[in-house]
């Protein structure tokens, strides 16, 4: 039976007994507490803790989950897969045990013929809680499973709860014994490799409290309505129906495995055991079948690679199943012969996989592009450092790691997994603590402008007392009154002139930074009082915090103000921020859905925005989307706005941020209806024309997979092209051309500048190498060992060195030799150490030659035995740090 033919059969069998089912919801979890669905009964969360009114009674689904807590044990066991299907039956203080567990026993041993799995009874086992004596009875008296086949297993694993005070209950499962070669008699409680748990049974029939642990709990009354959650594991049935050995040889899984094989030239064996010596083989070949079905189905849902959140786990797994690949031989990109497999074997079940197949290839595809030139880029290096550390025998530091992943973009996990295979230890924490140190000073500004303070009690007491109202949609000046005036975080009387103070205003029209969009700026005034504000910001949420400096007088606290916002910026941030919204419809109409925006930011006449793309933009089609932008704005399109239910704006299509929470009601911002609609709070131009232009100023990657566009708007946009035009201008003069052949110019000057270039580069190699000729003979010995130790003064770079002390290495012949070589370029020292083989024979080694010079010019250096480089700060230092090296030598 396939794969899909056991969910039809699942929904056909509880629909026809009063459930409704329910399409399986996205990967993608609306609780902001998960970032995927992990199991069958999220979706129905809401209904079971009886925050929301269930729509039916009873339901039933087949619910895609992904979860990747243990994503370093898949291939290792059958228990284990990131992407997995969970068949469930709910009922909402509808029907209980009685029917529950008739139900399960029903489907599972009905004959094939009459709509069940026809599973043989004499397989199956039963489980349940030690004090439910009345499932224990529906068992063994209703349904009629043998006493000898219930067996009782306490709190740890049969009972459940959400680990805080609320609903809970005992649970019951059912096993299916695979024969006595998977382990020993005796039922669950015996061998859980043997006797495998295909259907869990949740009776939700309590309410606790005093949660300390697990298994340590009150049970303080019954929940007035009783709920039913079960769940049966899809792969762990098909297992079973189909006769296979695990969840990766299932229908769904076994065609990727087999063209991982066949990929790789591999024998899949099949086998579990460790000792086996296919063993490492087959957990990578099933590492790639699971992985590449999870990358699928993430994919599908709308989760693009990122460095965080869902879009990191997304990227992990790719990468996994492409370095899996490389561990079994294959270096090539394999994503597009392992891809088109998965999608074969999904497509019946979830056919979105099928007909969105060109988006969902295009962007697995960029990744593993990127992965592979990471790989080549950083995996040299990891080698060296691994070589480096075993030989002293220390593990891989914490700041080795970081600069693998700060320089070549190599994740930590993929530094953790390599090390791990040449059995080295990484100072995970060190590196963890660099990274923090990182993320802190690029922090630290922008924490300090917006919180001021770290204690933000004054303001959750402030909120206590009632939101800041926001006029500022339809008005930019108004009438309101002091609430508070705080200064270093407490509360004053009154601000006199020149005191930088914060002010919370009952109500308020200015802007409060929030949603990529800058906050306003303006005045506020009184009876004899000007107070500028310079900024506004949310500590809190629903509280505007003006950050302002009195100009003229003293302000006191509950005084009556007149609120200005500065109407020029104002409307200059809605030119940056509308404009946003049409670039990023206009990358959807040219690069398509999955150009999703990662984060923006407007201020008055200048927008950014960061979006999901694999790859950089051609000039072409950064001409495209500068067109499409301003043909939008001059058809003058309406910008509405609308304030409407969450599922009502999902419903409309409407786009929103990932990773943002959002309350049940949101603001929907439309241009031209559907060409752009967008949950958005910020503040917009009222049509399309009113942004006047946009002009795109280029186009970066701001890491893996995201990249970044800016552009100016309005008037910064005119003033950006006449000083674009102004330049040209000038040029035209300087090179004395019409304009139309300025770019044909500039083109011949700078040919004609390289063949300079090359031409001086050609001169002083000949003077170096006629140098070599004669420092040859000056080589001094030091304890067996000629070295040659030479300031060769002013370098155009490192290179020069590193030509003169290979030429020099190589005319001292085959003799112990080093070759010291240092000079100063663009104002600082470089020094370049080189040794041939008899001489790293005897103990001497460039990379730690190279440390003794640089440590005495102030700086650092490192390299490979036979080169290494480095350099400083002190040019005076150069002889000195030459000595130093020949000293090193003789001394050894």
């Amino acid at each position: 039976m396939k794969s899909h033919e056991i969910a039809d059969r699942w929904i056909t069998f509880f629909s026809s007994r009063g459930h409704t089912p329910v399409p399986s919801a996205s990967l993608i979890s609306s609780d902001p507490s998960l970032l995927f669905t992990v199991a069958g009964m999220v979706p129905f969360i809401p209904y079971l803790t009886a925050r929301e009114e269930p729509p039916y009674k009873r339901a039933t689904s087949v619910q895609k989950c992904i979860r990747t807590g243990d994503i370093d044990e898949v291939g290792k066991t059958v228990r284990h897969g990131t992407f997995f299907q969970m068949c469930g039956n709910f009922s909402f203080g509808d029907y209980f045990k009685e029917k529950a567990i008739p139900y399960a026993w029903e489907l599972l041993t009905s004959p094939v013929a009459d709509g069940g799995f026809g599973l043989p009874v004499d397989k199956l086992w039963v489980t349940v809680y030690t004090e439910d004596e009345e499932a224990l009875a529906i068992w063994r008296d209703t349904v009629g499973v043998a006493p000898d086949r219930i067996q009782k297993i306490g709190k740890e694993d049969n009972y459940w709860s959400t680990g805080q005070p609320g609903p809970a209950g005992p649970c019951s499962e059912i096993f299916y014994d695979r024969g006595p070669e998977y382990g020993v008699e005796g039922g669950p409680i015996a061998d859980e490799t043997r006797y495998i748990e295909i259907w869990n049974l949740v009776f939700m029939q309590y309410q606790i409290d005093n949660v300390t642990s697990k298994v340590d709990f009150d049970v303080v009354g019954e929940l007035p309505n009783k709920n039913i959650d079960t769940g049966l594991g899809l792969e762990r049935l098909a297992m079973i129906l189909q006769g296979v050995e695990n969840m990766y040889e299932t229908d769904q899984v076994r065609p990727v495995l087999d063209k991982a094989a066949e990929l790789s030239g591999k024998e899949y064996t099949s086998t579990e055991d460790p000792a086996d010596p296919h063993h490492v083989d087959d957990v990578r070949l099933r590492v790639v079948a699971d992985h590449i079905r999870s990358a699928l189905m993430l994919i599908s849902d709308g989760v693009t690679p990122s460095n965080e959140g869902r879009g990191y786990v997304l990227r992990r797994l790719i990468r996994r199943a492409v370095r899996a690949m490389r561990l079994l031989g294959v270096e090539t990109a394999v994503l597009p012969e392992l891809l088109p497999v998965s999608r074969d074997a999904m497509k019946g079940a979830y056919p979105l996989v099928e007909s969105d197949f060109a988006r969902i290839a295009r962007i697995a595809y960029a990744e593993e592009k990127s992965f592979l030139r990471t790989i080549a880029s950083g995996t040299a290096r990891l080698e060296e450092a691994v070589k480096e550390s075993k030989a002293a025998n220390t593990s891989l530091s914490g700041a080795e790691a970081f600069a693998l992943h700060d320089t070549y973009g190599f994740p930590i996990d993929l530094t953790l997994e390599m090390a791990g295979e040449a059995d080295l230890a990484v100072d995970e924490a060190g590196f963890r603590t660099l990274m923090l140190e990182q993320r802190d000073r690029a922090r630290k500004d922008a924490k300090s402008k917006k919180s001021g303070h770290a204690d933000l009690s004054v303001f959750h007491e402030l909120l206590a007392q009632g939101e800041t109202v926001f006029t500022g949609y339809t008005e930019l000046e108004g009438q309101g009154r002091v609430r508070a005036i705080l200064s270093d975080g407490a509360a004053v009387a009154h601000a006199a002139t020149g005191d930088e103070v914060s002010i919370v205003l009952d109500e308020t029209p200015f802007y409060a930074e929030a949603g990529g969009q800058a906050a306003d700026t303006g005045l506020i005034t009184g009876d004899g009082f000007v107070v500028e504000v310079l900024d506004v910001q949310k500590p809190v949420k629903g509280l505007s915090v003006h950050r302002a400096i009195v100009r003229e007088g003293e302000l006191p606290a509950d005084a009556l103000v007149r609120a200005a916002v500065d109407r020029e910026r104002r409307h200059a941030a809605e030119q940056a921020h509308t404009g946003t919204h049409i670039v990023h419809a206009a990358l959807h109409q040219i690069l398509g859905p999955e150009a999703l925006q990662r984060g923006s930011f407007n201020k008055a006449g200048y927008l950014r925005f960061d979006f999901s793309w694999g790859e950089g933009l051609s000039a072409a089609t950064r001409s495209e989307i500068e067109e499409v932008s301003n043909i939008a704005i001059r058809n003058n399109y309406r910008v509405d706005t609308r304030v409407m239910a969450l599922d009502d704006a999902k419903a409309l299509g409407a786009t929103a941020l990932f990773g943002e929470n959002y309350g049940s009601e949101v603001r929907v911002v439309e241009i031209d209806g559907a060409w752009s609609r967008e949950l958005c709070g910020g503040t917009h131009v009222d049509s399309t024309s009113r942004i006047g232009s946009l002009t795109l100023l280029g186009e970066q990657s701001v890491g893996s997979g995201n990249r970044r566009v800016e552009a100016f708007v309005g008037m910064d946009a005119f003033r950006h092209l006449a000083a674009e035009r102004a330049l040209v201008s000038s040029l035209t003069d300087m090179l004395k051309v019409p304009s139309n052949l300025l770019q044909e110019r500039v083109a011949a000057t700078l040919a004609k500048l390289k063949t300079a270039e090359r031409e001086l580069e050609r001169l002083r190699k000949e003077q170096l190498s006629a140098a070599a000729a004669g420092l040859a003979g000056t080589a001094v010995d030091a304890n067996g060992v000629k070295v040659i130790a030479h300031d060769a003064g002013e370098v155009s770079g490192a290179d020069d060195l590193r030509a003169l002390a290979l030429d020099l290495r190589q005319r001292l012949g085959s003799a112990a030799a080093v070759v010291a070589v240092a000079g100063a370029s663009n104002g600082r020292p470089v020094v370049l150490i080189a040794t041939n083989e008899a001489a790293r024979d005897a103990g001497v080694k460039a990379g730690a030659l190279v440390k003794v010079a640089a440590g005495v010019l102030g700086g650092g250096g490192g390299g490979k035995p036979d080169v290494a480089q480095g350099g400083g700060t002190d040019l005076q230092a150069i002889p000195a740090a030459l000595a130093a090296v020949t000293n090193a030598v003789k001394d050894r």
